[in-house]
């Protein structure tokens, strides 16, 4: 069972969407830890929205050689959660941080994502 915790490193009952975004990155990477962070507070987005996540996977599939750029493994992560950040699906954006398990023995620390500059004002407002 890899660390599977929710931004603030406490365990708690997963939303449908980062249900979704958890299972099939299990599925696929296998991680040994992994952060699903719902950042769509910090945006202009209704209370309780699921429409802006963090994932902080930790992966050993990132050390295959084909996997060793940081864009790879990002259209890697993108393409496992299509069905999310489609145009039509319930993520409006995501944001990645995936390493290896040395690189995350070396630098476990994740900044804050920043706040939200306004976007286009194609969200509903909250």
């Amino acid at each position: 069972t890899p660390d599977t915790t929710l931004g603030s490193n406490e365990k708690v009952s997963m939303t449908p969407v980062e249900q979704s975004i958890k299972t099939k990155l299990v599925e696929a990477l296998s991680p040994l830890h992994l952060e699903i962070r719902n950042e769509s507070h910090m945006h202009n987005v209704p209370a309780n929205s699921e429409t802006h996540f963090k994932v902080i996977v930790v992966s050993d599939k990132f050390a295959e050689p084909s996997y060793k750029m940081s864009i790879k493994r990002h259209r890697l992560i993108n393409n496992i959660l299509k069905e999310e950040i489609a145009t039509d699906g319930p993520v409006h954006a995501l944001s990645i941080v995936a390493k290896t398990s040395k690189q995350w023995s070396a630098s476990p620390l994740i900044p804050s994502s920043p706040s939200c500059r306004g976007g286009d004002g194609s969200l509903p407002s909250k």
